[in-house]
């Protein structure tokens, strides 16, 4: 008899069914028209009824089937009672048919930090600005990144009627990244992707230090990355301390999948542990290829100003 799944493939096999999920929450909250918008620190710092209802589902969701793994979501929640209509129990075939890297096989559920961003780009989802916006469930062993979904809720919005909406890309470091099309960025062309909402000088000084031949401007971390993997831009670049662990887990476990890098402005790895404070103070800095052509022109004055 074949031996059942290892632990990471059945954590990620069900994240994929969460995230499906989160989307169907994420698209029908859309369609009600009533957001619910809460400011949490400010008008760049929105909460909506789509993000606190997604984090429930997938907190709720992911705990009640892997108890003892640690997760930690974006958003403060009243521990409301979950309804049922918010749980998801389904998993993707499809994922537990592929074999766990040997050095994953062993993984216990306690040894598990999921980190979970229900709405990356909630600025963006009040402004109607859809495509930006992605669920994020990114999964960590020993501090790192290893395994990651991404949902892109509006994938496809733009269309027409009979489009199929939504698309759901995950990866596992050892075995790959899957539901889309990898594609590197036009060779010696320096495209840089960077923060739409939280610009500053110390962000633009960095992008003139690496004197792009463009600059494209979206929200949300998970949409950035994707622009990296699909070759819309060679390198994601955000000289500020906004972006938080839940913001680029997932991410970074699909771009490392596929051979890509990501890290603070110092070159340093992000840690994902459970006591690991949450911000990532240093900034960051990925791409999918060529990382030390842009590592290496990183301004001294912007490295001063970050610490990390």
């Amino acid at each position: 008899s074949m031996a059942s799944p290892a632990l990471l493939m059945r954590v990620v096999a069900s994240a994929y069914s969460v995230a499906e999920k989160a989307a169907t929450i994420v698209r029908n909250v859309m369609a009600a028209g009533d957001l619910g918008i809460v400011e949490k620190t400010g008008a760049n710092d929105l909460q909506t009824k789509a993000d606190r209802l997604v984090q429930m589902s997938i907190c709720a969701s992911l705990a009640r089937k892997f108890p003892k793994v640690t997760i930690i979501g974006e958003e403060e929640l009243t521990t409301d009672e979950v309804t049922e209509d918010l749980i998801e129990d389904g998993h993707c075939e499809e994922i537990l048919k592929k074999t766990c890297p040997a050095q994953y096989s062993g993984i216990k559920e306690e040894e598990l930090v999921i980190w979970v961003d229900p709405l990356d780009g909630t600025k963006e989802y009040t402004e109607g600005l859809l495509d930006h916006v992605t669920v994020l469930i990114g999964i960590a062993y020993g501090g790192k990144a290893i395994a990651g979904v991404i949902n892109q809720p509006y994938y496809n919005y733009e269309a027409g009627a009979d489009a199929v909406l939504g698309r759901t890309i995950w990866g596992v470091l050892g075995i790959g990244a899957f539901g889309f099309q990898l594609t590197e960025a036009p060779a010696g062309k320096h495209i840089v992707v960077t923060t739409r909402s939280h610009s500053s000088t110390l962000v633009n000084d960095c992008i003139s230090a690496l004197n792009p031949d463009s600059v494209i401007r979206v929200g949300g971390a998970g949409n950035k990355i994707i622009q990296l993997i699909e070759g819309k831009a060679s390198a994601y670049v955000f000289a500020s301390p906004g972006c938080k662990k839940w913001d680029t887990c997932a991410p970074e476990a699909i771009l490392h999948a596929v051979g890509g890098k990501i890290t603070d402005i110092h070159g340093n790895s992000f840690q994902y542990n459970k006591e690991v404070k949450h911000m990532n103070s240093a900034g960051v800095l990925a791409t999918l290829r060529n990382y030390e052509y842009y590592a290496s022109r990183i301004p001294s004055n912007v490295k001063q100003s970050l610490v990390p």
